[in-house]
């Protein structure tokens, strides 16, 4: 039995859909751009995402989460990068993810991983990435947003546009099985 692994990788794969429709709205350029007032670019966010999704979910049910491979610091490091080398960062992350939740069934959930040392539910550790994660690709939405102004596309409800799409939604939840 998987419906909540299946509700759960439903949550991660909408918001990598909003993170990536996000970034396909920017130029090259922006990629790399700091935040304001010195915050981490989309690329840095992304590295960031990929490292730590990397690092949770390689052997998940087996190891800590934070492995000492990772160099957490280092995915802060301001850098400049083609969109092709940040989506694969992405992407490699993503997979990794993916492929541990397909592992998975609900009768894992309450099992004990560790994060940092810190003992967890699988519940509790898939809530806590899925929280972290949401974070940070709202992060990614505002940057690109904030850089396309007036030509951006909504990724939600656009304003205005509220009683017609309740008539018809299209875009509340990736039915399980579906990526």
């Amino acid at each position: 039995m998987t419906h909540t692994i299946d509700s759960i990788r439903s949550e991660f794969l909408r918001y990598k859909g909003l993170g990536e429709a996000a970034i396909n709205q920017i130029d090259e350029a922006v990629l790399s751009a700091e935040g304001p007032n010195g915050g981490s670019s989309i690329t840095v966010i992304c590295w960031h995402l990929g490292g730590n999704l990397q690092s949770r979910f390689t052997d998940f049910l087996t190891s800590d989460g934070e492995k000492p491979w990772r160099d957490r610091e280092e995915e802060f490091r301001p850098r400049v990068v083609t969109r092709a080398e940040l989506l694969s960062k992405w992407d490699a992350g993503w997979a990794v993810l993916l492929d541990a939740l397909a592992h998975l069934s609900d009768e894992h959930l309450h099992r004990t991983v560790t994060i940092r040392g810190l003992p967890l539910r699988v519940d509790e550790a898939l809530h806590r990435s899925l929280a972290h994660l949401s974070y940070h690709v709202g992060q990614i939405v505002y940057l690109a947003k904030s850089s396309r102004g007036a030509a951006w596309t909504s990724l939600s409800i656009p304003p205005g546009q509220s009683k017609a799409y309740n008539q018809a939604p299209t875009r509340e939840r990736v039915p399980p099985g579906r990526h």
